[in-house]
């Protein structure tokens, strides 16, 4: 994949003509040639979302709320936040919505109310936007400044 606008010939290694791709999969990042994070985020919305459907099942199956709660921090939101240090100052109002939709309809599911903001107070969790600024400070400190 060639980053950016850069029109180079085709690369040939061994005889053998290297594919061009304009996106592609690693380690779970959906890198694309323009350096935009809109198919890696579908992909997280969708992946989280379809976690959601569990989270409906252990509703149904009368499921404490305290452990729907767990299942949610445990399961559903590092779907939401894997690798959000590389790619979440580069999000569009858009896609933080999207991401912000899903913890909405989680708390929707686990609490059977619509009041958001309220509940995020009585789970003990931040607005998606919040807690995005503060990973990549703690991913910071913890990895680039390890003994502070």
């Amino acid at each position: 994949m060639l980053i950016g606008r850069i029109l180079k010939p085709h690369f040939v290694i061994g005889g053998t003509t290297v594919d061009r791709v304009q996106a592609f999969k690693l380690l779970g990042e959906h890198m694309s040639s323009d350096l935009k994070w809109k198919e890696h985020n579908s992909a997280t919305v969708s992946k989280a979302a379809s976690r959601l459907h569990i989270l409906k099942q252990l509703k149904r199956a009368s499921t404490p709320t305290t452990n729907l709660l767990y299942f949610y921090t445990a399961i559903v939101l590092p779907a939401l936040e894997y690798t959000c240090p590389i790619w979440h100052c580069s999000l569009t109002a858009a896609q933080c919505d999207a991401l912000e939709m899903v913890q909405k309809r989680a708390i929707r599911i686990i609490y059977s109310v619509w009041d958001y903001d309220n509940l995020l107070i009585v789970a003990s969790i931040d607005r998606m936007s919040s807690r995005r600024e503060v990973l990549p400070a703690r991913f910071f400190k913890t990895q680039v400044l390890p003994g502070s």
